[in-house]
């Protein structure tokens, strides 16, 4: 550790965490930041910046935001875009950042962000496949005035509301407004995630459809009379809500279980009200995700399928032209052995999947041996 002096800036290197050091990056995280270590969830990314091979300061990028108003507004974002997983993939969230013990020194820390912007979309690109365009953080006023982000570019944006992410849903009263600061990491980032359909390369597969107020509505409707596989004893959640919000979250680009409960648990008041969820003691609750695997893996794909063709009829668009995808299930085995081939006819326009059939078995293909 050098003695109280001014550091030669540009013998700082920063660089990802590499495995053998996390456990390290933890302990001290869990030490000296007061927010305490963060776990690895989805696509994260921790960094150690080092002066002379000695550990100067952490960060940690993961998932942006679900939603956050000032940030929103500043891109171009309206309804038609919250939730869009295709869309905040493109941005990461500065976490963490902790300068260590006797290492404070002037224009440290924004020598540090200014070293990890440089590298991070190339770094992001290699570990999770796809770039990044913008950096977003947030900073407690009562603590810090986010005068490293101000001194890196980071553009201050204003106030979030100050409500706080719980099990179920969001805090009802607010606590404490964090400041919000972004930082594009290419001239165009505001383009690239305000256009009404992402380009390639930023988009993956086919766009998905964000859902409108009415569609929220009339997406229960279309389950009511699909049976319940559910014992009628201990039923929490109408069997048509969960289907709903399954159907709903899908629509809108979920992938998997836990993606499906994420999107379900950031749904306001007045969107689980109109997926009719229960509510209890003035509040509406939407399904865990235990309880939506126990439903989509019991009920019957056939009622399910017929359910959603015929919501797509009535609430989609005219489509001029449409588009045939054929997928073959890979780590999927019918009660034959065969591989499902998985055909879908989806909308150029509406971007909606009209119907989705499984075609003749494939044999599974035999990988040689090197």
């Amino acid at each position: 550790m050098p003695e109280q002096s001014v550091l030669n800036l540009e013998e700082l290197r920063v660089r990802p965490v590499e495995r053998s050091e996390e456990q390290g990056h933890r302990q001290l995280m869990a030490a000296h930041h007061y927010l305490g270590f963060l776990p690895k969830i989805g696509e994260t990314l921790w960094y150690v910046a080092t002066y002379c091979n000695e550990w100067v300061a952490l960060l940690t990028f993961s998932a942006a935001a679900w939603k956050c108003a000032v940030r929103d507004r500043w891109i171009g974002w309206d309804f038609h875009h919250q939730y869009d997983y295709e869309r905040l993939r493109l941005i990461a969230n500065n976490s963490r950042f902790l300068i260590l013990p006797d290492w404070h020194r002037p224009n440290l820390g924004s020598k540090i962000l200014s070293l990890c912007q440089r590298r991070l979309a190339n770094d992001w690109q290699e570990r999770f496949g796809h770039r990044l365009v913008l950096l977003e953080t947030f900073v407690d006023p009562q603590r810090f005035q986010g005068t490293v982000y101000r001194a890196a570019n980071w553009s201050y944006l204003g106030l979030t509301q100050g409500y706080r992410r719980t099990p179920q849903g969001y805090s009802a009263t607010v606590s404490s407004p964090k400041k919000v600061f972004v930082r594009p990491l290419q001239a165009d980032a505001q383009r690239v995630l305000s256009r009404p359909v992402l380009q390639f390369p930023y988009r993956k597969g086919v766009p998905k459809i964000m859902l409108s107020a009415q569609q929220m509505r009339s997406l229960p409707d279309f389950f009511l009379d699909i049976p319940d596989p559910r014992r009628a004893q201990g039923r929490r959640h109408a069997l048509c809500t969960v289907l709903a919000i399954a159907a709903g979250a899908t629509l809108c680009g979920m992938r998997g279980y836990k993606a499906i409960a994420d999107w379900a648990q950031s749904l306001g008041p007045k969107a689980r009200e109109r997926f009719r969820c229960r509510r209890e003691k003035g509040r509406y609750l939407v399904p865990s995700e235990s309880i939506i695997r126990d439903v989509m893996i019991r009920v019957d794909p056939t009622h399910l399928d017929r359910s959603v063709q015929r919501w797509n009829q009535a609430s989609g668009q005219h489509d001029t032209t449409l588009a045939i995808d054929g997928k073959t299930m890979c780590n999927a085995l019918d009660q034959n052995g065969h591989q499902p081939h998985v055909m879908s006819v989806v909308g150029h326009h509406t971007k909606s999947c009209y119907t989705q059939k499984k075609s003749a078995p494939c044999q599974p293909r035999e990988i040689p041996k090197s």
